[in-house]
């Protein structure tokens, strides 16, 4: 199918969602980068785009469609008519698909991205906040082995983009010093995921600007700076 799809993205785990999916699903689309260290993501410009300032955004033509959620329901909506990573609309296993969609999006998106922010990214230190946050990370990834300890996939017996949104955060806990191994069918699930090839060519939209070894340096960087900050909270 005939489409003129723009991909705005940076490399974060809801940018990964967007271009994952995209190359899952086969589809020829054009990168637009930003830098979100640098706010473009801000500028008026974009804000036509997507009025919370945030990545990804897709533009199919002149429409728009903005949050990574969004973003994955409308491409397998339109262009995976033979369900290669979706099910029948109003199927069980839609919703099924549908509710583990949320789950990431309602759950360990937000909690993840707090934990990452007190963690490596905060200027004061909040050892309750830390903890708060990975403790309910984690807590999260366990519901997530409560199937997958049984399952290969969270909904049905596909590799779906429920799979694909909860993977593109995942896969980053170890960036907290979360052992994956801590939940064995979570992290089978997770190197079955990063072995496929659509999965490969999305985590490299954009190109990385950082080899694995240098962001994990990064993040060690970026922890032991708050890490050695005093604890601010009140007690």
């Amino acid at each position: 199918m005939a489409n003129n799809l723009t991909l705005y993205t940076w490399g974060t785990p809801n940018g990964h969602k967007a271009s994952i999916t995209l190359e899952e699903l086969g589809l020829t689309y054009k990168t637009e980068k930003l830098n979100i260290m640098t706010d473009i993501q801000k500028e008026p410009w974009f804000l036509e785009i997507n009025p919370n300032g945030r990545i990804p955004a897709i533009k199919d033509g002149d429409l728009r469609v903005f949050e990574s959620g969004a973003i994955m329901l409308y491409l397998v909506d339109k262009y995976d008519k033979d369900h290669k990573i979706s099910y029948p609309h109003g199927s069980d296993l839609y919703y099924e698909m549908v509710s583990w969609l949320m789950f990431q999006m309602g759950g360990i998106g937000p909690m993840q991205g707090q934990a990452n922010h007190f963690v490596a990214f905060a200027k004061a230190r909040s050892d309750y906040a830390i903890e708060r946050y990975v403790t309910e990370t984690k807590r999260l990834y366990s519901v997530l082995e409560i199937r997958l300890s049984s399952h290969d996939w969270l909904a049905g017996d596909k590799f779906t983009l429920a799979d694909i949104a909860n993977f593109s955060w995942v896969r980053a806990g170890p960036n907290l010093l979360i052992d994956l191994g801590e939940w064995p069918g979570v992290q089978k699930w997770v190197d079955r995921i990063a072995a496929r090839e659509g999965v490969q060519r999305g985590l490299n939209v954009p190109p990385p600007t950082r080899t694995p070894e240098e962001t994990k340096a990064a993040w060690a960087g970026m922890r032991n700076r708050v890490a050695s900050m005093e604890n601010t909270d009140k007690h």
